[in-house]
């Protein structure tokens, strides 16, 4: 078990904004190699109010992805100066984003270190309140219903959309146009050094790309005059996927509730008034899955295989692959309030729950055999518990042994998920 890579120091060297071509240059040092990442808010205003506060933290928070290459044991913010908490938080980021990576490489990295020097950046307040709410859109059923309960209470809502540049998905574009909100995008250009980063000897494995993502989703909102950023995160999001020699770790953590109240805490100390908030946050996945099967419109349309998203357009799929852990739970949580046939359409003919060589998959995820959960964007072992004996209940479901099977092996009832806060803006709640 390693402790670090074998680099000294990772420097987030500076960050600055081009108003003229509305991008945001980042560069970090790891050692003496430099890396340089490059954001784009086309017809975004860089100079509104709280970009520039907004522009730093993606610049910390991008920078996860170079640090990774040979993780440090000293990290410096060396682009101005930064409080203790800001430091705390960007530690924090790192370590318990950075879980899964580490499990997976065997290395602990609880023990980096981030440094800087003392100050107070000066802080600003938007110019339009929550109202005005900017909606992070993948394309899948989570932000979709985000979509369907939200855009209609907000004073002005529209779609986040954040690409590599030359990169669209026909899975996000799709049902992005069903949904009639204007779109917002953003291009992340990464360096080309991580693309063949393995020949360069870097490591490679998961980064809490959410994290990333709310960052420049936050920078967006502001360069278009919205006062909110709202997640479709929900509670099982929080969960641990497994347990590593240092402790607990979740592939979903820039997902959950930790990540949401720490950057929520720091963005209020540099951005007051701006609302960074998960519009599911407290809610099963489950019950989403339940408000989606009613919005029919979308069904042609979604798509949550990762395979609709390869980075390689001919190994891209225009379908769901309907073997990977994350078609199953898809499936599985649709399951109870859709039929066979409905399902079958969805999934173009091959449905997860209809293909027995998917049993041992199914038995994992719901937590009847032995095994790792898989490290992907799925619900906890006690909500596929409740979606498998819900849907085995079903007089469609009566004759598929694999469901019928592994249904009979949940002998407990499943565990209620823990409560989560509700971090919703009042001005949204329903009465």
């Amino acid at each position: 078990m390693g402790l670090m890579g074998n680099a000294t120091t990772f420097t987030y060297d500076r960050v600055s904004i081009d108003v003229t071509t509305a991008t945001i240059h980042c560069r970090y040092l790891l050692d003496d190699e430099a890396f340089t990442e490059i954001a784009t808010i086309p017809g975004g205003n860089l100079i509104a109010a709280g970009v520039p506060q907004a522009a730093w933290w993606y610049f910390l928070l991008a920078g996860v992805s170079y640090y990774k290459t040979n993780p440090a044991p000293d990290v410096v913010i060396a682009d101005g100066p930064s409080s203790p908490d800001d430091r705390t938080f960007l530690e924090t980021f790192l370590i318990e984003g950075l879980g899964e990576f580490a499990f997976r490489n065997g290395m602990d990295i609880s023990q980096l270190r981030v440094r800087g020097l003392d100050g107070v950046r000066a802080p600003s307040t938007p110019i339009h309140a929550e109202g005005h709410v900017l909606i992070p859109f993948g394309g899948g059923l989570d932000s979709l219903v985000t979509v369907h309960e939200l855009a209609g209470l907000a004073e002005r809502a529209a779609l986040f959309v954040a690409e590599r540049p030359g990169a669209r998905f026909e899975a996000i574009e799709l049902p992005a146009q069903q949904t009639g909100l204007e779109i917002m995008r953003a291009t992340r250009a990464i360096d080309p050094k991580l693309l063949d980063g393995i020949d360069r000897g870097y490591l490679n494995g998961h980064v809490p790309v959410t994290g990333i993502l709310s960052a420049l989703g936050v920078t967006t909102a502001l360069a278009h005059g919205f006062g909110a950023l709202a997640m479709s995160n929900e509670r099982s999001a929080s969960s641990a996927t497994t347990t590593g020699p240092f402790g607990a770790v979740n592939h979903q953590w820039s997902k959950g509730l930790a990540f949401e109240l720490g950057f929520s805490k720091v963005l209020a100390t540099h951005i007051p008034g701006f609302r960074y908030f998960s519009w599911l946050r407290n809610r099963s996945e489950l019950s989403i899955a339940e408000v989606f099967a009613g919005i029919r419109e979308y069904h042609p349309l979604f798509r949550s295989c990762n395979r609709a998203f390869h980075q390689d357009p001919v190994r891209r799929l225009d379908t769901w692959c309907g073997e990977c852990d994350k078609c199953l739970f898809i499936d599985l949580a649709l399951a109870p309030f859709l039929s066979r046939t409905q399902l079958s359409e969805i999934f173009s003919g091959v449905e997860p729950l209809e293909n027995e060589a998917l049993r041992a998959q199914l038995e994992i995820l719901c937590d009847t055999a032995d095994g790792v959960r898989p490290f992907e964007c799925v619900g906890d072992a006690s909500e596929c518990q409740e979606a498998l004996l819900l849907t085995a209940q079903r007089d469609d479901r009566a004759t598929n042994a694999m469901i019928q099977d592994v249904a009979a092996k949940i002998t407990d009832s499943p565990k209620p998920a823990l409560e989560q806060p509700v971090t919703i803006p009042k001005r949204f709640l329903r009465a």
